[in-house]
C-alpha cells in the first residue's frame, strides 16, 4: 500500500485524565532542548546516555504511526540501527536480526539468536514473537550479547517491549482506514480503583481485504487478506512496598499464508516478469496458483509479577504461561500443476505450544557506589508440530504426514555488579551459568512410490542435546561531563544446541532421506566501544558505537546437497564488524 493509495482518518481521543505515553511526543525541556530518554536496558530506570551499552529506542509518536496503517511487528525493521525483521510466513512468524545475526530457518521449532522480551518475559518460539505491538510505553533494542541481566541468554541481542502499566485513570482511542479495506482500531482505558488497586484494558483490531487476484479461478481478488485481534487486561495492587500485577493476553488471527510466485524471474537475470512470460510486466496483484491457502493463529497468556521492596534490596518474581497453535497451508510451487515438474503443496501446523517461564531476582536499592543484581531463571517449552504433503493441489487428506515433538528446558543463574570508582568512572561486570536440554522425536507414517525414489516411511527417530555453559560481560564507562559518555564493553554470549527433524521431503534415493540433524552450541565474543553525546544547548543528541564479533560454531541451515533436505550444521567461525550512529535534533 503506497502513500498515495492510503487515506487515513486518525482519531486521538482522551477518555479521561492524562494522555498515555504511547501518544505523547518526546517533550522538550524548559529551555527547549531534548528531553532525556529513560530506558531499562540494565533492569533499572536510567538515562539512555549513561548506559554503557548500545541501545536503540522506539517510542512516542513513532510507535503510534507504526501500527496506524495496519502494520505488524515487522514494521520495527530499520527503525533503529542494526535491527531487521522479516518473514516467509507472513504475520505469524517473524525472524529478527541484530548486527547481521539471525536465523533464516523457517522450521517451527527453529532456534533464533535474537530474544524478544515482552514485559520481562522471553518469547522463544516464532509464533509467539509475532504478538502485536499496541499500548506500549517503549521498545528497546539491546545490541550485542545479553544474559547476565536477563532470563534467557542470547548471542545477538534483545528486542524489549514495555507495555503501559495500570495506575492512573485515562486512555486513548485511534482509528485509521486505508485502501484494500485496511482498518486499524486501537485503544486503551485505565482506571484507578482506589486503595492501591488499578486496572487497564487495551486492544487492537487490524483488517485488510483480499487484494491479489488468483487468475486460476477467475476474476476477483481472493488472497492476502487478514483479520487480526489482540487484547490485554492488567490488574494491579500497589502500596509503599508491594506491587502485584496480573496480566491476561490473547490473539486471534485469520488470513492467507504468504504467497509464492513461481517463474517470476526472467531466465538468466534478476528481472521480474509477468504471468504471461518474459515480455509481460510483473504485476504484484496477480498470481496463478491451484493450491489451497489459509492461515490461522491463536495465542493466549496469563502471568503475574510481584515486587517487594525490603529496603536494601527489591525482590521481583515474574511468572508466565503462554499457549499457541497454528495452521498454515500454501501452494509452495507458486504455479499451476501444468507448469511445474511436480506439484508442491504443504501444510505446517502447531497443534500445541506450551511455554512456562519463572524468574526470581533481587536488585540493590539506593545510590551507593556499589550496586548489584542477581537472579535465577527457569524455562520449559513443549511443542508439537505436524507437517503434511498433498498429492494434488486441492487434496485435503495428506499422502505424507510427519509429527515432531520437542521438549526444551533451560536453567540460568545470573548476576551483575556495578562499582563507581569515582563520579566519572564506573565498572560493570556480570556472569551467568546456563544449562540447556532438548529432547526431540520425529516420525513419518506414510509411504508413496515403491521404486528407488520417493518417500519411504522412516518410523520414529529421537535425538537429545544438552550443555552447561558460562557466559559473562564487562564494561567501563567514563563520563567526563553531563553531555558526554564514553564506554567500552566485552561480552561472551551463547546459543544452546539445536535439533531439526525435517522428514517431509524425499531424498534422491531410497537410502538418502531426510534425517534428524543437530548443531552444537554457538558462542560469540563481542567487543564494542561507544560514545554518547549532547551538544548545541541540548538540541542535538548523537550516539555512536563500533563493534567487532567472532561467532564460533555458528548454527546454520543447509538446503540441498546429497538429498532434497534441509539440515543443521555448524560453521567454524563467522566474523562481523560495523558501526551504528543515531542522531536526534530539535532545531526549534
Amino acid at each position: 500500500m503506497t502513500r498515495k493509495q492510503t487515506v487515513r482518518l486518525l482519531i486521538a481521543t482522551l477518555l479521561a485524565g492524562t494522555a498515555t505515553p504511547v501518544l505523547a511526543q518526546t517533550p522538550a525541556t524548559d529551555d527547549g532542548g531534548l528531553a532525556d530518554i529513560v530506558v531499562t536496558a540494565q533492569r533499572r530506570a536510567e538515562n539512555l546516555q549513561n548506559v554503557p551499552l548500545s541501545v536503540g529506542t522506539v517510542q512516542g509518536d513513532t510507535l503510534g504511526a507504526l501500527a496506524s496503517s495496519g502494520n505488524d511487528i515487522r514494521a520495527l525493521a530499520g527503525r533503529v540501527p542494526s535491527l531487521n525483521v522479516e518473514s516467509s510466513f507472513g504475520r505469524t512468524f517473524p525472524r529478527f536480526y541484530i548486527r547481521g545475526l539471525g536465523n533464516t530457518d523457517f522450521d517451527l521449532n527453529a532456534s533464533q539468536p535474537v530474544s524478544l522480551v515482552y514485559d520481562d518475559v522471553v518469547l522463544e518460539n516464532p509464533i509467539l514473537k509475532g504478538f502485536p505491538i499496541f499500548d506500549l510505553d517503549r521498545v528497546e533494542v539491546l545490541r550485542g550479547p545479553q544474559g547476565t541481566l536477563f532470563g534467557r541468554n542470547t548471542p545477538a541481542g534483545i528486542v524489549k517491549f514495555d507495555t503501559v502499566k495500570p495506575g492512573t485513570t485515562g486512555g486513548y482511542a485511534r482509528a485509521s482506514y486505508g485502501s484494500y479495506g485496511t482498518i486499524n482500531l486501537e485503544g486503551a482505558a485505565g482506571v484507578d480503583l482506589g486503595n492501591g488497586f488499578s486496572a487497564r484494558v487495551s486492544g487492537l483490531y487490524q483488517r485488510r481485504g483480499n487484494w491479489v487476484d488468483n487468475l486460476a479461478n477467475g476474476a476477483g481478488n481472493d488472497l492476502e487478506s487478514y483479520d487480526d485481534f489482540a487484547a490485554r487486561l492488567q490488574l494491579q495492587y500497589k502500596n509503599d512496598d508491594l506491587t502485584v500485577r496480573l496480566v491476561g493476553q490473547l490473539r486471534s488471527q485469520n488470513g492467507t499464508a504468504r504467497l509464492f510466485r513461481g517463474n517470476a524471474f526472467a531466465t538468466g537475470s534478476n528481472r521480474l516478469i509477468g504471468l504471461g512470460g518474459a515480455t509481460t510486466p510483473f504485476n504484484i496483484r496477480q498470481v496463478r496458483i491451484d493450491g489451497l491457502n489459509f492461515q490461522r493463529l491463536r495465542n493466549y497468556n496469563v502471568g503475574g509479577t510481584i515486587e517487594y521492596d525490603f529496603g536494601p534490596v527489591t525482590l521481583t518474581s515474574v511468572t508466565s504461561y503462554w499457549n499457541g497453535n497454528l495452521a498454515s497451508r500454501g501452494d509452495i510451487d507458486g504455479q499451476i500443476a501444468a507448469n511445474v515438474p511436480f506439484s508442491a503443496q504443504s501444510q505446517d501446523d502447531v497443534p500445541a505450544l506450551d511455554q512456562f517461564t519463572q524468574e526470581v531476582r533481587i536488585a540493590s536499592n539506593g545510590d551507593s557506589a556499589l550496586s548489584y543484581q542477581a537472579g535465577v531463571f527457569f524455562f520449559d517449552e513443549r511443542i508439537r508440530i505436524g507437517s503434511f504433503n498433498f498429492g494434488t493441489p486441492t487434496d485435503t487428506a495428506p499422502n505424507v504426514s510427519v509429527t515432531q515433538r520437542q521438549k526444551s528446558t533451560a536453567f540460568g543463574a545470573f548476576g551483575s555488579l556495578t562499582y563507581a570508582l569515582s563520579d566519572q568512572v564506573a565498572l560493570t561486570g556480570g556472569i551467568r551459568y546456563n544449562k540447556d536440554k532438548r529432547d526431540f522425536t520425529v516420525s513419518r507414517t506414510n509411504t508413496i512410490f515403491a521404486g528407488t525414489t520417493g518417500f519411504v516411511a522412516t518410523g520414529t527417530g529421537t535425538a537429545r542435546v544438552d550443555e552447561d555453559n558460562v557466559t559473562w560481560d564487562a564494561s567501563l564507562r567514563y563520563t567526563p561531563s553531563d553531555d558526554l559518555t564514553v564506554y567500552g564493553r566485552i561480552a561472551r554470549g551463547y546459543r544452546a544446541p539445536s535439533i531439526q527433524g525435517r522428514a517431509l521431503f524425499p531424498g534422491n534415493t531410497q537410502t538418502v532421506q531426510d534425517t534428524i540433524s543437530t548443531a552444537r552450541s554457538e558462542k560469540i565474543n563481542s567487543y564494542e566501544i561507544g560514545l554518547k553525546s549532547k551538544f548545541a544547548d541540548n538540541r542535538v543528541r548523537l550516539n555512536l558505537a563500533g563493534f567487532y564479533y567472532r561467532l564460533k560454531d555458528a548454527q546454520l541451515t543447509a538446503v540441498g546437497g546429497a538429498s532434497n533436505a534441509a539440515r543443521l550444521l555448524n560453521a567454524a567461525a563467522v566474523d562481523g564488524y560495523g558501526f551504528e550512529a543515531e542522531i536526534e535534533v530539535r532545531p526549534t
